[in-house]
């Protein structure tokens, strides 16, 4: 019988005591002291246990556990003597970043505010110290209740410093989400100048840290928050350091299931939850999931589905064409060969591609197959999948989630065009856009104006839903032209569809019957039905339609 599996657990302490399901990482305790660093970030997707590596952190290093050190017998990190002398040994201030999660930026600077002063209270002892002078501790008193932000956390080092004569650890976790927050809702650049200015405090221009860790999901780009931090080690996915401090290996995973009854598990949980890269480690399973399948012993989509992953939604569902025709092929197990750069610029997100896969990369949705230096062009190449079955399945639901608040138009559209019924699917997909049509605007052009966004959108949608009885591609080369869309079917019984979009052009087309007879036209003029004759389809069984857009009105002939 295997030890109790603890869900959502964060502290090492409770783990441990309670002789809970725990895979050791205390190597990560090593490596990071004896890099030498004086401040390192290391970014990982959510939930591969960088709360619980950084409490793990505090509770090995802060002197409120001095003499406490047996926790850690039996753990790896408790074999060196170097390092049973160093446990409780420095004062650490510890904070997490991880549920401040506001709409804007005064309650986004209240809550660290707040979180600074709780900080300040775990320290309330300063206040009797005889080593603190008058002054400093009116300052103490008054930052446990209105801390400024930007230098509290340099003034609680100085005087830890001068109370335990040593310097300070710092420990940061999830570093990144208000900034996340402050992209999807608006106030990034106040919310980025605040952040510059602590960090340059709190890292920088502190003579009293020793040394500090920060943790994330995203590397965000240098120039926005880091500009001055030039002591700053960043241990990205494609590093090779810290490889196997987060995340389970193969060879964890296998010892797991062996202790639960489930080696015979083994080849189904690889296939669902495998397929993570950290530098050239390339056995690492996303280790939320693996609890989960532990305690259940079913398996299921238990990392996808702890986010809402609202901003991945909103970047594909709002991008441009070529992202929604990326995602159709990455879908489909197709490799998306490009250059980024894994610094997350998130005010260029709106715009530029490689922004998109580098933060799709950094969170843990891409994998790298392959990563490659240019270094003649100075670039970084790579060559990007899905990560694994379970992040597939994630998309696939958030792309019909997208049709949610339509579901019933939606899926009577599908039968509808399954069963050639025209007049049906005019009924349904002008429901459908006048549903969901706006869903798909960036918010910086008028609704309609790129009704591309919506179709491309609405390809996924069929491309999720018909997968099992038709190949489905679009805007790919074929005959003498290109078509929107092509169906194709798995079966010998079902028909084969092309369907051409086309949006009115009021100088060349009278009425919206004009563009949809244009869009039957091209279909024909360019020959689109050769791919699917040259397969053995008859013509017979090719059925065509144009669809013709003018605004959020529809005319599908």
């Amino acid at each position: 019988m295997g030890r109790t599996v603890g869900i959502g657990i964060q502290s090492f302490e409770k783990l441990i005591v309670n002789d809970h399901f725990y895979i050791d990482k205390t190597g990560l305790i090593k490596e990071w002291w004896e890099s030498g660093d004086d401040v390192t970030l290391i970014t990982r997707p959510r939930r591969f246990g960088k709360t619980l590596n950084m409490n793990m952190m505090e509770r090995f290093f802060s002197v409120k556990y001095e003499g406490q050190g047996q926790i850690f017998e039996g753990l790896s990190i408790w074999k060196d003597e170097k390092y049973r002398r160093l446990q409780g040994t420095r004062p650490v201030i510890s904070l997490s970043f991880a549920n401040i999660k506001e709409t804007d930026f005064d309650r986004t600077r209240k809550r660290i505010g707040q979180l600074i002063a709780e900080v300040y209270l775990d320290h309330y002892f300063l206040l009797d110290s005889e080593r603190l002078l008058p002054q400093e501790k009116m300052i103490v008193q008054k930052n446990m209740e209105y801390p400024d932000p930007v230098t509290a956390l340099n003034q609680l080092s100085r005087y830890l410093s001068k109370y335990y004569g040593k310097k300070v650890i710092i420990l940061l976790d999830e570093y990144d989400t208000p900034l996340q927050e402050a992209y999807i809702h608006g106030y990034l650049k106040e919310l980025t100048d605040l952040t510059r200015n602590l960090f340059n405090s709190t890292f920088k221009t502190n003579p009293y840290l020793d040394r500090a860790l920060m943790t994330g999901i995203t590397r965000v780009s240098k120039e926005s928050i880091f500009s001055d931090l030039n002591n700053l080690t960043v241990v990205t996915t494609t590093s090779d350091a810290y490889a196997d401090c987060f995340g389970f290996t193969q060879r964890e995973v296998e010892d797991a299931l062996k202790e639960y009854g489930s080696s015979a598990d083994m080849d189904k949980v690889k296939d669902w939850y495998d397929g993570f890269v950290f530098g050239r480690r390339r056995d690492i399973y996303n280790p939320w999931s693996i609890i989960n399948y532990l305690k259940t012993q079913r398996l299921s989509s238990y990392w996808a589905n702890t986010s809402s992953n609202s901003m991945i939604g909103k970047l594909i569902r709002e991008g441009s064409p070529s992202i929604k025709k990326t995602m159709e092929d990455l879908l489909k197990g197709g490799k998306l060969c490009t250059e980024i750069d894994e610094q997350i610029i998130f005010d260029q997100l709106d715009r530029n591609e490689n922004a998109i896969w580098s933060l799709f990369l950094a969170s843990g949705y891409l994998k790298a197959d392959r990563y490659t230096v240019n270094e003649e062009l100075g670039r970084d190449e790579y060559e990007l999948t899905l990560t694994n079955k379970e992040v597939r399945i994630m998309f696939e639901k958030m792309i019909r989630d997208w049709f949610g608040q339509s579901i019933g138009e939606y899926n009577g559209f599908i039968k509808a065009l399954l069963q050639g019924n025209r007049k049906e699917m005019n009924a349904y997909m002008n429901r459908i856009a006048l549903t969901t049509f706006s869903y798909f605007d960036t918010g910086t052009r008028p609704s309609g104006a790129e009704p591309e966004r919506f179709y491309h959108g609405f390809v996924l949608g069929l491309m999720v839903d018909l997968a099992d009885r038709y190949v489905i591609t679009s805007n790919r080369e074929s005959g003498f032209g290109r078509y929107d869309v092509m169906l194709k079917p798995r079966k010998k019984e079902d028909d084969a569809i092309i369907l051409e979009f086309k949006v009115r052009d009021p100088e060349d087309e009278k009425s919206l019957q004009d563009t949809v007879q244009a869009a039957l036209e091209q279909i024909e003029a360019k020959g689109y039905k050769t791919t699917l004759v040259a397969e053995g389809i008859s013509e017979d069984r090719i059925r065509r339609y144009g669809f013709g857009f003018e605004g959020k009105r529809v005319l599908i002939g």
